[in-house]
């Protein structure tokens, strides 16, 4: 009676095995329909492409930690670093985006942190 039930179980955990395996097949095929993201190294340079452009200086030194996804309200920040070490924090934030184009505002703090010593 014992190896009855084990192989009812076993056929259980089989089949509930296939069925996760089955929805990870289907959230799979939804890949190519994903949320669009902007890599951090394109979002560094866009970033300090349009501030260049804003306030008429060269290109600054911008680095961002992560990707933006394109997703309306998502922010991530993203640090300005001068020539002499200080740091800007600059927030970047979604407003729209259509198919795979991100559009966002870009706000720099009104603080900077001083270069370290």
């Amino acid at each position: 009676m014992t190896t009855t039930r084990l192989s009812a179980a076993t056929s259980i955990l089989s089949a509930v095995a296939a069925s996760v395996l089955l929805v990870g097949c289907s959230a799979s095929v939804d890949v190519g329909k994903s949320t669009p993201k902007l890599s951090a190294d394109k979002l560094a340079t866009t970033v300090a492409e349009k501030l260049a452009a804003t306030t008429g200086q060269p290109k600054p030194d911008i680095t961002c930690p992560e990707a933006l996804v394109g997703k309306v309200d998502t922010t991530t920040r993203c640090t300005l670093t001068a020539d002499d070490g200080s740091t800007l924090g600059v927030t970047v934030k979604v407003t729209s985006v259509d198919g795979d184009e991100i559009n966002f505002d870009i706000k720099a703090d009104e603080t900077s942190s001083p270069a370290p010593n």
